[in-house]
């Protein structure tokens, strides 16, 4: 037999699939507890890798023989030495290339809709449970919300021979670096955010404060800019032809944004609930969510959208019918969770006050989300 080198998005079409996938991960337990690759019919176990190097076969226990085994560590080593030790004792093997590394930067675009005037493309950082989105109509396009590795969404551009006009984040992002004045910088298209959040930054932007209304493509698709504060004081959504609404980190599937990454949980809150009792009130129960993150696969459709109509939110998020103020406040602040590693860093190199290398970045990035507060 033969070890089979095979890449994250090889892996993913295997997940995609609806085959079963059985994945061998030999990281330390904490490393596994805390971030692994997951999938409807995956099934993973963990085993660290210097189990392998005694001569125990306790340590094969639970390891299908008839079945392929994918092992994955960190960067690829690990996993690459494990592989060599089960296939000389029979079993299958594929080994992913670069680990998890490489897994926390694949990126998979997903059509949401599309007639003849307009497409929305979900794009599912899956490792980090990051969407961004890229809207095109008439050969223009709009990136909502993009990911560093901003290669994604000039391919996007191309495979949909569409120029970006317009590049917009939703709110300063904590967990995950943006891509959006490097999209700007390569296409020369504007960068949008709120003035609030890039208080002390040096960066080009324009405030959506002062563009509240974005018509693109020649049938004129509207996007409305929608004040969403609570999950940061300057977030904001996007209501696109009064039908989807592009919520950031306000209302995911499961629950909404954390309020309490500013140090200001209760404050927050109080905001997040004028956002969900006075803004989103207003929204038809037909409105299809999108949000920026999602914390579980059982989030992601069978059509693999990350999505749901904001009746089918209101009636399984008990937060979201908590008129009382106070115990919304109490509900929502008293549940935000572990902090995202690094957030701080994050949000100054986001607001143009620190610099990083693309090494050190990867590095900052590595792990799950943790911007969502679940309440389903």
């Amino acid at each position: 037999m033969a070890i089979t080198t095979i890449h994250a998005k090889d892996l993913h079409d295997k997940i995609n699939s609806g085959e079963n996938v059985f994945i061998l991960d030999v990281r330390n337990p904490e490393e596994y507890s805390d971030w692994k690759i997951e999938g409807k019919k995956v099934e993973s176990i963990n085993v660290p890798y210097f189990d392998f190097l005694d001569e125990n076969e306790e340590t094969y226990k639970g390891l299908p023989k008839n079945t392929e085994i994918v092992t994955i560590c960190a960067k690829g080593g690990s996993a690459k030495m494990v592989g060599e030790i089960l296939d000389e004792k029979g079993y299958q093997v594929s080994v992913l290339d670069e680990g998890m590394l490489e897994w926390s930067q694949f990126y998979h675009p997903v059509t949401v809709m599309q007639d003849d005037k307009m497409k929305i493309i979900q794009v599912n950082r899956l490792a980090k449970g990051c969407l961004s989105y890229f809207i095109v109509s008439q050969g223009e396009a709009m990136v909502i919300d993009p990911g560093r590795h901003t290669e994604q969404y000039i391919q996007l551009a191309n495979r949909e021979k569409a120029s970006i006009k317009h590049i917009m984040d939703t709110h300063l992002h904590a967990d995950h670096i943006s891509g959006g004045h490097e999209v700007a910088d390569k296409t020369r298209a504007d960068y949008y955010i709120s003035r609030n959040e890039m208080k002390g930054s040096s960066l080009s932007y324009k405030a959506l404060e002062d563009h509240q209304e974005f018509n693109f493509g020649s049938v004129h698709v509207k996007v409305l800019a929608v004040p969403t504060p609570g999950h940061t004081p300057g977030s904001v959504s996007f209501l696109v032809n009064d039908k989807f609404l592009l919520s950031g980190d306000t209302i995911f599937v499961g629950g909404l944004g954390r309020p309490d990454l500013g140090g200001k949980a209760r404050e927050w809150a109080q905001s997040l609930y004028d956002t969900v009792f006075k803004k989103i009130a207003n929204l038809s129960d037909d409105t299809l969510i999108l949000p920026t993150h999602y914390a579980d696969i059982k989030e992601i459709s069978d059509q693999g959208v990350v999505g749901a109509l904001l009746g089918e939110i209101r009636k399984s998020n008990e937060v979201m019918r908590t008129e009382n103020r106070e115990k919304f406040t109490e509900m929502v602040a008293g549940a935000a969770g572990v902090t995202p590693p690094n957030y701080q860093q994050i949000v100054d190199i986001n607001r143009g006050v620190a610099n990083i290398s693309a090494e050190d970045a990867t590095a900052l990035e590595i792990g799950p989300n943790r911007c969502a507060v679940h309440h389903s």
